[in-house]
């Protein structure tokens, strides 16, 4: 008769890895489900850890070596790779540097000043905003510059790429990034590689087309440029089209 195993005194282990922790306690769901800033420091350093050691959660982890940096991220940004790898005991080189490019891109972040997105307040603006992007390309491409509120630029993004003569542009995928960046207002841009820069039936067609949809989605089309390498730029909005 096999004797019935007794139950142990030993604590059960910590889950070490985000993913066998509990749902209440993973980082991760939360913020796909609620958003990146609903996340507690520890949370958030957490993440970049990505797994504990036996016994110690990756929470617990790194909720440790926060209150070791007396719960400020610029102490924690101050300390070095090496020490931060031989003082707690989960956390090896590889683990330091993700935590430490991490601290470092946010610094860079605030180091961003508002000169360097720049205000849209003119056709002109937007040229010089672009045209090293599209100027001397062989084929056609159409890219949107994505403006807040306040008329600063947030992003340039391509939306298509084409031939010689032409380029396929779908209005809800230029709306999909307008709506991503939250933007209150977008700048069409499309260049023409044979330097002309007549707007053709089917650019006409094409920026009714979006600013309809812009008016359905409240993000303003303000402008469409066509630019060649050879003349500058055509806007419509020069031109009283929009």
């Amino acid at each position: 008769m096999e004797k019935a195993a007794t139950p142990s005194n030993s604590p059960l282990p910590s889950p070490s890895r985000i993913a066998d922790l509990c749902d209440d306690d993973k980082p991760r769901e939360k913020a796909i489900a609620h958003g990146i800033r609903t996340l507690s420091d520890t949370e958030l350093i957490a993440i970049l850890l990505g797994g504990g050691v036996p016994g110690k959660s990756v929470i617990e982890l790194s909720r440790e070596l926060y209150q070791a940096c007396g719960n400020s991220l610029s102490t924690m940004a101050q300390m070095s790779i090496r020490d931060m790898s031989s003082r707690f005991h989960g956390i090896g080189p590889a683990k330091a540097v993700t935590i430490a490019a991490a601290l470092e891109l946010g610094g860079r972040r605030k180091d961003i000043k508002p000169s360097d997105k720049p205000r849209i307040t003119s056709s002109e603006a937007a040229y010089e905003a672009i045209r090293n992007n599209v100027e001397n390309l062989a084929t056609e491409e159409f890219w949107i510059l994505l403006i807040s509120r306040s008329g600063r630029l947030i992003a340039k993004e391509c939306i298509s790429r084409g031939g010689t003569g032409a380029t396929v542009v779908e209005p809800k995928i230029v709306m999909k990034h307008a709506i991503g960046h939250l933007a209150s207002s977008i700048i069409l841009v499309h260049n023409h590689p044979s330097g002309n820069l007549n707007p053709s039936p089917q650019d006409d067609a094409l920026t009714k087309r979006l600013k309809e949809a812009g008016d359905i989605m409240e993000i303003r089309v303000i402008d469409h440029l066509i630019v060649s390498p050879e003349e500058g730029f055509y806007s419509y909005a020069d031109h009283g089209r929009l």
